[in-house]
């Protein structure tokens, strides 16, 4: 076994499971931040299995493998999303089997995401899911625990940059992505595929915009954030413009809670959040 691959005892339930063959090998795919992922070829049709790490818990994405495997199989037959195969757990972890999804991670035409997200936010499906951030308050509650785990001077510095005015919650919440970054969709040809589905909520469609259009995401994915002009287009491509409307009405307030997150990941040893920090704080200090 390389060292790089899956636990033993991991493949071992894969195998006898009937789940891969003696002759299946595992390639690492480097696109995970968070739990180890890997590319099962040589047993049919290439997987991917995702073993959970147990890490220390963040304030603002989840990594909830029972949440993963509910929405893979709730919208197995929408093509937004893997194909599920199997679940299971070895001592101390657990793992998600799914089809792997062909293509590349996200990089530019930022209409085709538009129109993606706004088909996942038409869905309605019966789900036990947490519920999101809804309304400038309970981004203001989120964005303050945040900061309250930082502890270098810039925490201060971001305290005194709280957005003025309040937004209401919405009551037209929907089944979100949670966390539709760069890294997280797939393009392959005019087909594009959401995944990584730990962290998904019913809430505020307005946060998936949020979450895509962030500029330090898009630094931290991308290398860059997007131009205005792909803004703009991503914008008019969106199918529901009172949720554009309402993320406009928003955006200092997600600015605000990715700020305290970027601020919080660069603490605890990320440079990449602390590249991204300074473009969600010119956005704060501009207004």
């Amino acid at each position: 076994m390389a060292q790089d691959d899956p636990p033993e005892d991991l493949q071992a339930d894969l195998l006898r499971r009937g789940l891969m063959a003696p002759s299946g090998r595992f390639q690492p795919l480097l696109g995970g931040r968070t739990n180890r992922v890997w590319k099962l070829v040589g047993s049919g049709p290439d997987r991917v299995l995702k073993l959970y790490q147990r890490t220390i818990p963040n304030p603002l994405f989840g990594n909830d493998p029972a949440l993963e495997t509910l929405c893979l199989n709730a919208l197995a037959t929408t093509g937004l999303c893997p194909k599920f195969r199997a679940s299971g757990e070895i001592p101390n972890a657990v793992w998600v089997l799914y089809e792997h999804a062909a293509g590349q991670t996200w990089a530019n035409n930022s209409a085709p995401v538009a129109r993606l997200l706004g088909q996942l936010h038409a869905l309605k499906p019966p789900l036990a899911l947490p519920i999101g951030c809804n309304g400038s308050a309970d981004l203001e509650v989120t964005t303050r625990h945040i900061l309250s785990l930082c502890h270098t001077v810039e925490r201060a510095r971001l305290l005194d940059l709280r957005p003025a005015g309040n937004v209401p919650p919405t009551q037209a919440t929907c089944l979100i992505h949670g966390d539709p970054v760069a890294g997280n969709i797939l393009v392959n040809g005019t087909s594009l595929v959401l995944i990584d589905w730990q962290c998904p909520a019913m809430g505020d469609a307005a946060e998936d915009l949020a979450l895509f259009l962030s500029p330090a995401m898009m630094q931290v994915y991308r290398g860059a954030p997007l131009t205005p002009d792909e803004t703009s287009t991503f914008l008019a491509a969106y199918p529901d413009q009172k949720t554009t409307a309402r993320y406009e009405a928003l955006r200092p307030w997600f600015t605000w809670r990715m700020a305290a997150y970027c601020l919080w990941r660069a603490e605890n040893g990320s440079a990449e959040y602390a590249l991204g920090l300074p473009f969600e704080r010119a956005l704060l200090e501009a207004g």
